[in-house]
């Protein structure tokens, strides 16, 4: 896989799987990553980019105009509760939240919770109000027990361990053993049936190093709720990577099971090629063209072709699925996906690349110049 990126011009992975927006604090800088250092720098990045003409005529757009923290575009509902958050109003918050339980809609109370807890870190004023106004509400619960986990991600770092200190290794510490006891309040106050507040513990035994045990009996909780929720495979299987709690084999088979008992549309088939990109260190494109990862993308380009469009996770899976495509050559399916998504690269795999944009642009502009007669990269000169 090296000597791919090297070809594209996007070497620099970072120690830590960065922006994840479901995950994002407590993986920027709980762990060092397993491919290695990076130092920020990006082969090519004298250089200027120019938007090839093919993929300009296709509307897709140059680095400096992707956006950076999302996957895909933030649904209105969200967006406008944010906004009303950061006002100090926390009525649509509330709202949003409580829209999501009466629905059962548990993708989506899972995705709208983050964002709020990740913005709560920052500042949880609004937050506080909503808890006084309603003191057992399940919603401030599990903004509360999200945001804990957010602020120790945030008072850790993303650095190195050797370049974070003694007090931030504490504060982030005593903030994971807090977001326990939120989480134990938040599920005893939930909904029946509401899998969230466990799916956020799996954040505090990542960052504690909560052993397997442990980790079976969260798991246990969140399937017989919810067996195929996208956002706790996605953290679980983080879990059992070897970089974290777990092993390659302990991953693979995790994504293995999840995929084999799904249903379609579920995106479930993700997770083996997940599994596989946090395990393959080859420098070689040889391990991602195999009739065993051919299959593994058809199944989820199968999967995503099921989907629910509204699925807050679906421009997840298409961002990889596009990835995979273009390693395997298959580029007229790999610019379909590449166009659906255009314009937001917080996803894997660009979020493990020093610069994310320059990633997605790249890779996308040589499916596109395959498709136009080898026309080259944005790069000139």
């Amino acid at each position: 896989m090296i000597i791919l990126w090297i070809v594209l011009g996007v070497i620099g992975v970072p120690l830590l799987a960065l922006g994840l927006y479901f995950l994002k604090a407590i993986v920027q800088g709980a762990m060092e990553g397993w491919r290695g250092a990076d130092d920020g720098s990006e082969e090519g990045a004298d250089q200027p980019y120019e938007l090839p003409a093919a993929a300009a005529a296709l509307g897709m757009l140059p680095p400096e105009e992707q956006n950076r923290g999302s996957a895909a575009p933030v649904p209105a509902v969200l967006t406008s509760a944010v906004a009303a958050a950061k006002r100090g109003d926390w009525q649509p918050a509330a709202d949003l939240l409580d829209a999501t339980a009466a629905g059962q809609d548990w993708e989506n109370r899972s995705f709208h919770s983050w964002w709020l807890a990740d913005l709560a870190a920052d500042d949880d004023t609004w937050l506080l109000a909503w808890e006084n106004a309603r003191p057992d509400d399940p919603g401030a619960a599990l903004v509360r027990a999200r945001s804990t986990v957010a602020l120790a991600g945030k008072i850790r770092g993303a650095k190195q361990a050797k370049y974070t200190t003694a007090e931030q290794f504490a504060g982030f510490r005593r903030l994971m053993e807090q977001s326990r006891e939120h989480h134990a309040r938040a599920a005893k106050l939930a909904v029946e049936g509401d899998p969230v507040p466990y799916i956020g513990r799996i954040s505090t035994a990542l960052g504690l190093g909560d052993p397997h045990l442990e980790m079976e009996r969260i798991w246990k909780e969140i399937t017989a709720r919810d067996p195929h929720h996208y956002e706790a495979h996605y953290i679980a299987l983080q879990y059992w990577c070897a970089k974290w709690r777990g092993s390659e084999k302990l991953a693979r088979d995790f994504a293995a099971e999840a995929a084999e008992k799904a249903p379609p549309g579920s995106l479930m088939s993700v997770f083996p090629l997940i599994a596989h990109f946090e395990h393959d260190e080859s420098d070689t494109t040889d391990a991602d063209r195999t009739p065993r990862m051919r299959a593994l993308v058809d199944a989820l380009l199968a999967d995503v072709a099921a989907a629910d469009p509204a699925h807050p996770r679906l421009a997840e899976a298409r961002h990889l699925l596009a990835y995979y495509l273009s390693l395997q050559d298959r580029d007229e399916a790999a610019v379909e996906q590449f166009r659906l998504v255009d314009g937001y690269v917080e996803a894997l795999p660009w979020r493990y690349r020093a610069d994310p944009a320059a990633a997605f642009c790249r890779m996308r502009d040589l499916s596109v110049g395959n498709l136009n007669g080898g026309e080259g990269e944005g790069i000139s000169g």
